[in-house]
Formats: structure tokens, C-alpha cells, sequence
């Protein structure tokens, strides 16, 4: 049985000062709780679950499961309709040191949309880019509706918040490729073995600093009528063409 404790600390992990404190965040739903648990490199904390998926579970730190009725699972859980089971693990802890080359990387300036940022996030795991460069005025990767869009691509992707453009002046020397509505056709790029693949805002899209800093601009051809693309689908239709 859940105390008004428990419940009030669940429900404060909401708020990204209090999961920054703690170190830990959120997820819920029996695939994405299976895949992190799986992950090994983010550690459980405490999981809270209806008996029916624990009875289904061959391996689980008993110290670290209490079983709760559907009822208080609604209390604590984020999503409109709970499912079976939440867990709260410690953030991922990933090998010190940071290293653009050989590899494609991500840099998103100003995504602020929980469920684009984690689809990125997602699509970055898919497609195995390792890294994930936020402006500081992005969302946060550990707010519950991150987490969620992830499907676990948090315990496998390293993202980080940096002033962007002190970032880039940094590793001046990895090219930077800016998706724009007027660059080169992505048909014509081709496969692009290192370089950091720049993502816009969802509304206002690249600032124009960081924009100045890019050595390439990329664009997907565009057929139809629409104005412009979804951040995440913009970022999958072009990561599939270069990587």
C-alpha cells in the first residue's frame, strides 16, 4: 500500500529542479521499464507495479518492487491511462570525455517540444548516433513526456546542454550540417561519415548565429504543399540519408 509519501515524492518528479536534486527520473509502461531495465546503464531505484506484470517478470530486485492496485497507480502515474507499472531509475552515467569524430552527432537548438524532442532522441538510438547536443532553452530530456517518446533511447544516448555556439567554436574543426529550406537536395549529399547535424526550432528553426556557423545547409525536397516539416520527422528523413 502507496503512503501519502510516497505519493507526493512520485508526483514531485515532475518538476526538473526536484529530479535534478534527486538524480533520477520517471518512466512508465511495461516495454519501456522492460527495455531500461535491460539497458544497464541507468539503475533502478524503485519500481511500483500491479501484481498481473510482476507475476510475468522472471527477474526483478525484489527490495526494489512494491506491488500497488490499479487505483494507486492512477495516483502517481503522469499518463492519461496508467499501464501496469512506473519506475524510477537514476539518470544514465555515460564514459567521461566527448569525442565528434568519425561519427555523426546531433545539435538541437531550442526543440522545445517534450514529445519532438524525445522522438529525436529515439531516432538517434535507431539510427545509432550516440550524442545529442541541446541549447540550454530546450526541453528537458528528463521531463516524463521525454522520457516516454524515448522508448528508452535515454539509457543510450548522451545528451547534453551547452551554450551552441561556444560549442561549435569549440570543435570548429567538425563540419556542421544545417537543415534549411534552402540548402543542397539530400539526394545530392550523400553518406556523411562526421559532422554534427543541425535541427532548428520548431517554429522560428535555426538562429541566425549558428546558422552563420554551419559549413553546409541540407534540405529535403520538397513535393507537396506543406510549409515545413516536424522537427523529428525532419531529423529521421535526413539521418536515413546520410548515416
Amino acid at each position: 500500500m502507496l503512503v501519502k509519501t510516497q505519493v507526493k515524492y512520485i508526483q514531485s518528479l515532475s518538476q526538473k529542479k526536484l529530479r535534478d536534486e534527486e538524480g533520477v527520473f520517471v518512466a512508465e509502461g511495461p516495454k519501456i521499464i522492460e527495455e531500461l531495465l535491460a539497458a544497464g546503464n541507468t539503475d533502478l531505484v524503485q519500481l511500483y507495479a500491479e501484481d498481473s506484470w510482476i507475476r510475468q517478470q522472471a527477474f526483478l530486485p525484489q527490495n526494489a518492487v512494491q506491488t500497488v492496485t490499479p487505483a494507486e497507480l492512477e495516483r502517481i502515474s503522469s499518463l492519461q491511462t496508467p499501464n501496469q507499472v512506473l519506475g524510477i531509475f537514476r539518470k544514465p552515467v555515460f564514459p567521461t570525455g566527448l569525442s565528434l569524430r568519425n561519427k555523426i552527432s546531433l545539435m538541437l537548438d531550442t526543440v522545445q517540444d517534450p514529445g519532438n524532442l524525445g522522438t529525436i532522441v529515439r531516432c538517434a538510438d535507431w539510427f545509432g548516433i550516440s550524442t545529442v547536443i541541446c541549447s540550454r532553452e530546450s526541453a528537458d530530456v528528463f521531463n516524463p513526456k521525454v522520457v516516454q517518446s524515448t522508448m528508452a533511447g535515454i539509457a543510450r544516448v548522451r545528451v547534453l546542454y551547452e551554450d551552441l555556439a561556444s560549442f561549435l567554436q569549440t570543435h570548429a574543426d567538425i563540419p556542421v550540417y544545417a537543415a534549411t529550406l534552402n540548402g543542397t537536395p539530400l539526394p545530392k549529399l550523400g553518406t556523411v561519415k562526421e559532422g554534427i547535424l543541425l535541427i532548428g526550432n520548431e517554429s522560428k528553426g535555426i538562429s541566425e548565429e549558428l546558422l552563420q556557423m554551419a559549413t553546409h545547409k541540407v534540405t529535403i525536397p520538397k513535393i507537396g504543399q506543406a510549409e515545413s516539416l516536424n522537427a523529428a520527422v525532419a531529423t529521421g528523413i535526413i539521418l536515413s540519408h546520410i548515416v
